[in-house]
């Protein structure tokens, strides 16, 4: 039998398919999916748990006129393969490949690009009322997971749309989880219906009866209020129906003609938006990943490199274990990533005092500026990208009122392979904005628990943003040291070019001015460690001495870390001294291996040094490219 995967160059390909072959092509593309992720890594175990859906959300609609949202996109693969890119899927997150999240600019259908939770059902309504508009007539569809209905956009989105009254079909796939299990009064209703099958059994016993008798409209409509009164008792609130929607469901996800004629179903409501309850299992046909679904959620790829060193995330969690264990006054706060951010074990130590708010940064936040009000050191662990999410509230309810909420930045920089909606390089622009707020950023692992000992004991808020993946493997001191605000260190002098680095950006410059020294030139290194405030004395001191600045620094150079430099040399009147800012340019970051793409932005050893080297060459000119001459 010939392969039925290879053969599929489209949605249009899907619809004669008789049952052996769907069942046959599942099988397929959990081969595929489990062979490719292996290689290049991404999220195998959300995929796994959506063949059959997709398959059957392909089958009844007509994609690409019909619209299909993928909440996060994380669990598009299996659409990726059924629409026309599985001839390129071998290049999945790889630089110049496919994303590993929906991407408008990918495919026509990918209608709305994605990588973060939530944003589904707002984007989903808002392309179902400008159909409306138009007077056009097609399907839109929202696929969310139950992690990402925890988070309050989605609740605004469903209350908006249930008032619309438009034609919307809503797809929750419930699988109990999120990254992490799913968390929340929601996730209690959904389990309620998810582990007691009570409903589906009455539901096909009643069925079964009425079979055998005439089925009038008197019997009709009592099987009706039967149902709904079973229904009523497993989910008491019927949360969906007084939101305005029309449920369907709780349905096996796995049972693709059940899913399809709900579909149909649904499609035939056109004054009202429906909601569609599957229930499918995470990692679904490949029981390593059905046995860990946490673990099989997100996979390196393949060559990713193997260090002995603890990553930052779990010297993050050891250092706040010991911070908890002194002070009772501290408390975790994470959004629905303690598995990310390895807070799984500061979370059995201390139950009561590390708080999983799921896909919900905002509420993380002001949770957070709530608890600091009352004498409580909140620790809000949080990846770099999430917390754009929650600008307002780290501008509004925490620097405004000077509040003392530790911000962990993880997965600051550049990330790798998750590309351009993950990338962590705006943080240092944004919080610089930002008045009372202190940025600063470890250039090694040691550094990172006396940041965070220094963080707790500020009073103040504070952010410390840190790198994915390993450490250095430099030693860990026994104990913390409170490293004074505002300070960095010379780590070597040089008179012929200094350059300042913060954060990860440090160990590439050591490394570059080692370079350097192979090449004559005379090159200091200051490891800043605070963007804000900025060591200044030290800086001002090492740029009097040297003929040339460079500051490094792995955010957007628009108002980053090297802009601030600028305005320091400037406000001190510093005169003829030639500064370069290297950074990341006015664009977002692609996917690619961490290494690749600090190579291709300059920001690794090779490139810090080329850039000087260059700059050297060209020093008869007064001004260059991307160097500001400072005067006064």
């Amino acid at each position: 039998m010939s392969p039925l995967l290879e053969a599929i160059d489209g949605p249009g390909a899907l619809k004669e398919l008789t049952p052996s072959q769907l069942r046959q092509l599942a099988a397929e593309i959990r081969e595929k999916l489990i062979a490719t992720v292996s290689s290049t890594g991404g999220h195998l175990a959300s995929n796994l748990g959506v063949v059959e859906l997709t398959l059957a959300l392909h089958r009844v609609l007509d994609s690409p006129r019909d619209k299909i949202v993928w909440d996060v996109g994380h669990q598009s693969y299996v659409h990726k393969l059924l629409t026309g890119r599985g001839h390129r899927f071998a290049t999945l997150r790889q630089y110049g490949g496919l994303s590993g999240f929906t991407d408008r600019a990918e495919s026509p259908h990918d209608p709305f690009g994605a990588g973060h939770a939530s944003t589904s059902i707002s984007a989903a309504l808002g392309m179902a009322l400008a159909r409306d508009l138009a007077g056009e007539d097609y399907e839109v569809v929202a696929v969310i997971g139950d992690g990402a209905m925890t988070g309050g956009m989605a609740f605004e989105a469903l209350n908006h749309a249930g008032h619309s009254g438009t034609s919307l079909i809503v797809i929750l796939n419930d699988n109990g989880m999120s990254i992490s299990p799913t968390v929340g009064a929601l996730s209690r209703i959904l389990n309620q219906v998810r582990l007691d099958w009570r409903y589906q059994r009455v539901k096909r016993d009643i069925h079964r009866l009425l079979a055998r008798l005439p089925y009038g409209p008197r019997l009709r409509q009592f099987s009706h209020h039967l149902l709904s009164g079973v229904k009523g008792l497993l989910m008491p609130s019927r949360v969906w129906e007084r939101l305005g929607f029309n449920y369907i469901g709780p349905l096996d996800g796995h049972n693709i003609p059940e899913v399809e004629k709900a579909l149909v179903q649904a499609r035939a409501h056109r004054n009202k938006p429906t909601l569609i309850h599957v229930i499918t299992t995470k990692g679904k046909g490949y029981q390593p990943a059905e046995g860990d679904a946490v673990g099989f959620h997100g996979l390196s790829p393949s060559d990713a490199p193997v260090s002995d060193a603890p990553s930052y995330s779990e010297v993050f969690a050891d250092t706040v274990l010991r911070l908890m264990a002194e002070d009772p006054r501290i408390v975790t706060i994470t959004a629905a990533m303690s598995w990310g951010n390895s807070l799984e074990r500061v979370a059995r130590h201390y139950p009561k005092r590390v708080f999983d708010v799921g896909i919900c940064e905002q509420h993380a936040v002001t949770l957070a500026a709530g608890l600091a009000t009352q004498g409580f050191i909140p620790i809000v662990a949080i990846y770099s990208t999430f917390l754009q999410r929650a600008f307002d509230q780290v501008l509004h309810d925490v620097c405004i009122q000077n509040l003392p909420v530790v911000f962990a930045l993880d997965r600051a920089g550049i990330v790798g392979e998750d590309g351009k909606t993950h990338q962590g390089s705006f943080d240092l622009s944004y919080l610089s904005l930002m008045p009372n707020m202190t940025i600063c950023a470890p250039k090694d692992e040691n550094e990172l628990q006396h940041l965070l000992y220094t963080a707790v004991r500020a009073g103040r808020p504070m952010a410390i943003r840190y790198p994915r993946g390993h450490g250095r493997g430099v030693a860990l001191d026994r104990v913390f040291r409170e490293l004074p605000i505002g300070e960095g260190e010379l780590l070597a002098s040089g008179t012929d070019v200094t350059l300042v680095a913060i954060g990860v950006a440090v160990g590439a410059a050591v490394e570059a001015a080692d370079l350097l020294a192979q090449k004559g030139i005379r090159a200091g290194v200051i490891n800043a460690r605070f963007a804000k405030p900025l060591p200044a004395p030290l800086i001002l001191e090492q740029a009097r001495s040297s003929r040339w600045l460079v500051t490094v620094e792995e955010n957007v150079l628009a108002g980053g870390f090297g802009s601030s430099i600028l305005r320091l040399l400037k406000g001190a009147h510093i005169e003829g001294i030639k500064v370069e800012c290297l950074g990341i340019g006015d664009e977002f970051v692609e996917q690619g291996p961490s290494r690749l793409l600090r190579a291709r932005y300059g920001l690794d050893a090779q490139g810090i040094a080329r850039s000087i080297l260059s700059a050297f060459r060209s020093q008869k000119r007064r001004c260059l490219p991307g160097v500001a001459l400072v005067k006064r």
